[in-house]
C-alpha cells in the first residue's frame, strides 16, 4: 500500500517562503510521476506542480511558474514543493500525489491514484 505524507505547510507572511515535503512508500518510487495540488474550500483540486519519474520533466501551473520549484530525490523517496514569493491566493490545503503514469507529468487529479493527506499552508492579506 502506497503511503504518502506531507510536512512543512504553516502560516506565512505575504512575501515569504515555504518548503512542502512529501515522503513517499509502498511501492518503487523512481517508477512514477509525482505532483502537487492544492485546494481550498467549495473549488475543486488543482494542480500546482508536476515532476517526471527522473526529474528531468517539471510542470506548472501558471500562477506558480517562477514562484514554485518542485524536486525529487529519488534515493530518499522524497518529493519537495519549495514556495517563494508567497501570495494570499496561495492558501490552500496542499496535496501530494503519485501518478498512476510512468511516462508522463499529467495535470488531471484523475492521472493520480494515490494521494497525501495534505498540508494546510495560510498567507494572510
Amino acid at each position: 500500500q502506497v503511503q504518502l505524507v506531507e510536512s512543512g505547510g504553516g502560516l506565512v507572511q505575504a512575501g515569504g517562503s515555504l518548503r512542502l515535503s512529501c515522503a513517499a512508500s509502498g511501492r518503487t518510487f523512481s517508477s512514477y510521476s509525482m505532483g502537487w495540488f492544492r485546494q481550498t474550500p467549495g473549488k475543486e483540486r488543482e494542480f500546482v506542480a508536476g515532476i517526471s519519474r527522473s526529474g528531468t520533466v517539471t510542470k506548472y501551473v501558471d500562477s506558480v511558474k517562477g514562484r514554485f520549484t518542485i524536486s525529487r530525490d529519488n534515493g530518499k523517496n522524497m518529493v519537495y514543493l519549495q514556495m517563494n514569493k508567497l501570495k494570499p491566493e496561495d492558501t490552500a490545503n496542499y496535496y501530494c500525489a503519485q501518478s498512476s503514469q510512468v511516462a508522463v507529468v499529467g495535470e488531471l487529479p484523475s492521472t493520480y491514484n494515490y494521494w497525501g493527506q495534505g498540508t494546510q499552508v495560510t498567507v494572510p492579506s
